[in-house]
């Protein structure tokens, strides 16, 4: 690229690099970036293809204990939180929707289904301002146990 580093070297950085988690990317583009000094925020980025704030990002927590000793990959309740606790009435809207569409075994209790397909239970909510997936309706049905 540009530093003096070997096209053969490059390359193994950059499939370690790949190999790792998100934290240790950063933390070992943040290390490589620090050992070639002037200049090196930006050859590493663009040979990691990763943003150089990411690698000042890492050379921060390099010099942080507490961030340090995190053994997570992300801050405690860092990512996405799941549709299924982040919408509020999504259990009140889908028992809505399912109400006048579920039957059941009188024989045998606990037993339940419903008429409706996934899609059409994803149209349903969607036109009442929920946009879920299939995926989350399927575990909708399976936490009322149909």
């Amino acid at each position: 690229m540009n530093m003096d580093i070997p096209a053969d070297v490059e390359l193994n950085m950059t499939r370690l690099y790949n190999s790792l988690s998100e934290k240790d990317k950063r933390r070992y583009a943040a290390i490589e970036a620090q050992k070639l000094g002037y200049g090196g925020i930006t050859y590493i980025s663009t040979l990691f293809g990763c943003d150089e704030k990411t690698i000042s990002k890492g050379i921060r927590e390099l010099g942080d204990d507490e961030a340090m000793s995190l053994v997570g990959v992300r801050n405690p309740g860092g990512g996405r939180q799941a549709k299924l606790e982040s919408i509020d009435d999504i259990n009140s809207v889908f028992l809505d929707i399912i109400k006048n569409h579920t039957a059941g075994d009188p024989m045998k209790v606990g037993v339940k289904w419903t008429n409706l397909s996934k899609e059409q239970i994803v149209e349903k909510m969607s036109e009442r301002g929920i946009s879920v997936s299939k995926n989350i309706v399927k575990k909708l049905l399976k936490k009322t146990n149909m």
